[in-house]
């Protein structure tokens, strides 16, 4: 059948986006590691730099605006923090996952899955449940990211 040698390509990160990801997890330790951090973009834009959510969401991280605002960095050094640009948007994530890290520090769960669902629910709605908010949309978004994280294990 034509095609089907697509669905059978193992799944890899990019692999221009591995050196990224490896180095966002080493500056901005305490969030999330390499093979997290890409399996989350994978969730979030499929490795798209240029995805755009109908919440308006941005990049390959998805980060909103008002967030990107808050914590985007310039992360390749040219003058100019762009969600839409991977050398930005991978470092910012991973450093904002640090500072969510500290914001649901003490609440029960596993430590990821809560910086996760503070990613995807915002840290309020996490710290107001007391840990991973019962929200569908959340509890996928975790689960999703761990399961991404289990395939991507080997790569980085």
């Amino acid at each position: 059948m034509v095609g089907c040698d697509v669905l059978r390509r193992p799944r890899r990160v990019p692999a221009d986006l591995i050196p990224v990801f490896q180095a966002a997890a080493a500056a901005y330790g305490g969030g999330l590691t390499p093979v997290q951090l890409a399996a989350q973009a994978r969730v979030e834009s499929k490795f798209n730099p240029r995805a755009v959510s109908h919440a308006g969401a941005q990049g390959i991280m998805q980060f909103l605006p008002s967030t990107w605002q808050e914590v985007g960095l310039d992360g390749n050094h040219d003058g100019r923090a762009d969600p839409m640009d991977p050398q930005d948007a991978i470092p910012s994530a991973a450093r904002y996952e640090a500072r969510l890290a500290s914001l649901v520090s003490g609440l029960p769960g596993d430590r990821i899955s809560l910086i996760l669902a503070a990613y995807n629910a915002g840290p309020d709605t996490v710290r107001a449940a007391g840990g991973i908010p019962d929200i569908g949309e959340t509890r996928h978004y975790v689960a999703k990211v761990h399961s991404w994280a289990g395939t991507y294990a080997g790569q980085l």
